[in-house]
């Protein structure tokens, strides 16, 4: 089953969701509207979308205003990626040019905080206190998130905590608070908006691990970049934390990584091919399946509805997700 179809009874609000990005990102100068609007057509699973209208399905759906939520955690996500590719000089996502590849370093920076200002003008026709503070928050913890990648690249000595507190702050607090921020616009009770909350938060970080994974197991096209591209970057993620376990690995990683040389794609494909023959990635795999079943878990007590099956349901393909 292909991801969109465990909530096709949300396809017109999704599609109601991109016709909102798209507006939202029109602009009067050219250059950011053109930079943006390539952004969104690069496309993307959408999935902090969706949770957020999944979890306001589980009370009472107002489509207006939960859509304001929704488009503005979509633009946020856009914003990080945006910002992420100059830091990481990325020249594809997506399997297509990045903002930076195609207009230079410093128009991408402000087409990011464009499209944040964006998100910000979206969120502020909601007069809810709490929601502003929960996504206020969550952007502080975000950007601690994006520091702390910056500062433990090719950090070879870093632990799994490092690793996991990383991830959170990368990933998993922007899906937790897509999840709470839809259970408060649906009028939820605290007690069921903290459940979707911790749903969201560990779905979030298996969702990461997942994607660290499949930069060594999913080819270049399934990928839209090349494989091992994160080791390249100098990103140390849990398989590369795994293999690094095995001493002489550690070492063949560790200097040809920082060896400032050219890695050609032979080369590269040897050093997967390596990480692979560890249990690296089944050890991997193990951790993200505690953290789906975590979140299966947080949502106990909730009254059975179609949205929460479709939460049940992505846990379960996000758990099987191989590209």
């Amino acid at each position: 089953m292909r991801l969109p179809k465990i909530y096709g009874f949300l396809t017109k609000d999704m599609d109601a969701i991109e016709k909102t990005l798209q507006q939202s990102i029109q602009a009067e100068h050219p250059i950011l509207r053109d930079a943006s609007t390539a952004l969104l057509k690069a496309g993307g699973k959408r999935i902090r979308p969706v949770f957020v209208l999944l979890s306001c399905q589980l009370g009472n759906y107002d489509s207006q205003k939960i859509q304001k939520v929704a488009v503005t955690l979509e633009l946020i996500h856009m914003a990080t990626l945006v910002h992420d590719d100059v830091i990481d000089e990325a020249e594809l996502r997506r399997g297509k040019p990045t903002t930076a590849s195609q207009y230079g370093n410093r128009i991408a920076m402000y087409t990011g905080d464009f499209i944040l200002a964006r998100a910000l003008e979206e969120i502020t026709k909601i007069e809810d206190p709490r929601i502003h503070t929960l996504l206020s928050k969550t952007l502080v913890e975000v950007s601690i998130g994006e520091i702390e990648q910056i500062q433990f690249k090719y950090q070879w000595n870093q632990n799994l905590r490092d690793y996991l507190r990383r991830i959170k702050r990368k990933t998993a607090l922007l899906i937790a608070c897509s999840c709470k921020l839809g259970a408060l616009v649906g009028g939820l009770s605290n007690q069921d908006a903290n459940k979707l909350y911790r749903y969201g938060y560990n779905v979030g970080m298996s969702y990461q691990i997942i994607d660290d994974i499949l930069d060594f197991t999913s080819t270049e096209k399934e990928l839209g970049k090349p494989a091992g591209n994160d080791l390249l970057q100098g990103n140390i993620t849990l398989p590369v934390l795994y293999a690094m376990e095995d001493k002489e690995l550690r070492k063949q990683l560790t200097t040809l990584i920082t060896s400032n040389q050219d890695i050609n794609k032979s080369t590269m494909q040897k050093l997967v091919a390596c990480l692979k023959n560890t249990d690296a990635i089944k050890r991997s795999y193990a951790v993200s399946d505690l953290y789906l079943q975590k979140a299966l878990k947080s949502l106990d007590g909730l009254e059975p509805s179609r949205a929460k099956k479709s939460l049940q349901d992505i846990a379960a393909f996000i758990g099987k997700r191989r590209s």
